[in-house]
């Protein structure tokens, strides 16, 4: 009899510790995801956060939030992210600047942008292209840089701020070219496109979203492309291999990323869901009318392309002996 009592008494207690044991709601039901935006409404990054953000939370029938942190250019959100906790609640769109760029531009880097996150899976990758005035005697950009070399001393270029992917282009083409270019920098791209095209600079090189506009109103000349081969969106560009500038090569990315240590079967269900958005037909054709182009990869192919543009940047960085102040 007391062996009967015993056995219900172990009984009663383990149901009372399960009882007061909370079970592991499954991901991502419990609560809302936080996409983190580095930046104001309105801009690139903006619009690929929205455009994602609308299927994807269709896609895991659960509420994704656009949480705008704008700052130090795109850098608060980054640092922010890193003291996140790792459920997969929080994520942020990342990009070129603020995630392979700004921290090395630093006297103290504020994160590692190789270490310190979870790469989810690569969203865009496009071209930067190079332009400069409708009435410039150059047709292209092998030769405006002639036309530079003839000039010494007399020639700028036009950047979004310094720091950005923008500036960094334009230092990438002194390096590549020999020349040596005075950067002017903008707060922002608007005011960057407003003054070349009043001749205050002669060059800008920028993102595809930015210029088409001024292009297709035919405001601003194309030069060049930056990538490997001519954009879609501007298939009568060269681009700078093609102009034998291969030096000067460079695409910028936007992507999904995460805090560090993310479990990987959260991951993995980003990833996928991620990669069927992008797939669909209609969000490719939001991208390409901005002049972006949908570039889908997975976790760990993205966290490669992510590092090795970290060490093409910080050591133009080095080389070039730039810093913030």
């Amino acid at each position: 009899m007391k062996k009967i009592i015993a056995a219900f008494t172990l009984l009663g207690l383990a149901s009372l510790t399960l009882a007061q044991t909370p079970s592991k709601a499954p991901w991502p039901t419990a609560k809302p995801i936080r996409l983190i935006v580095g930046y104001p409404p309105g801009g690139g990054i903006d619009f690929a956060a929205r455009t994602v953000q609308v299927a994807l939370q269709e896609a895991l029938k659960q509420q994704i939030v656009v949480d705008y942190k704008p700052g130090a250019g795109g850098m608060l959100a980054a640092g922010e992210l890193t003291r996140a906790v790792p459920d997969g609640y929080t994520i942020l769109l990342a990009n070129t600047g603020p995630f392979a760029i700004a921290p090395y531009l630093q006297q103290k880097m504020p994160y590692d942008p190789v270490r310190q996150f979870t790469y989810i899976g690569q969203i865009s990758q496009g071209s930067y292209i190079a332009v400069t005035q409708m009435d410039h005697p150059a047709k292209d950009l092998k030769e405006f840089v002639a036309w530079a070399r003839a000039n010494p001393g007399k020639v700028n270029f036009a950047s979004g701020g310094a720091g950005t992917s923008t500036h960094l282009n334009g230092e990438l083409m002194n390096q590549a070219t020999g020349l040596n270019m005075t950067h002017v920098p903008y707060k922002g791209s608007a005011p960057a496109v407003q003054d070349l095209i009043g001749g205050q600079t002669q060059l800008l090189i920028d993102a595809g979203s930015v210029l088409l506009p001024q292009l297709k109103g035919s405001k601003l000349k194309a030069l060049a492309v930056t990538g490997a081969r001519r954009d879609p969106a501007a298939p009568d560009v060269p681009s700078v291999r093609e102009l034998g500038l291969s030096g000067m090569e460079s695409v910028g990315f936007q992507g999904l990323v995460g805090p560090a240590g993310m479990p990987k079967d959260i991951v993995d269900t980003l990833a996928a869901e991620l990669a069927k958005v992008l797939a669909q037909p209609e969000i490719k054709a939001k991208f390409a009318a901005v002049g972006a182009e949908v570039h889908s990869s997975g976790p760990a192919e993205f966290a490669a392309f992510v590092k090795g543009d970290n060490e093409k940047w910080s050591k133009l960085i080095r080389e070039r002996k730039l810093q913030l102040d």
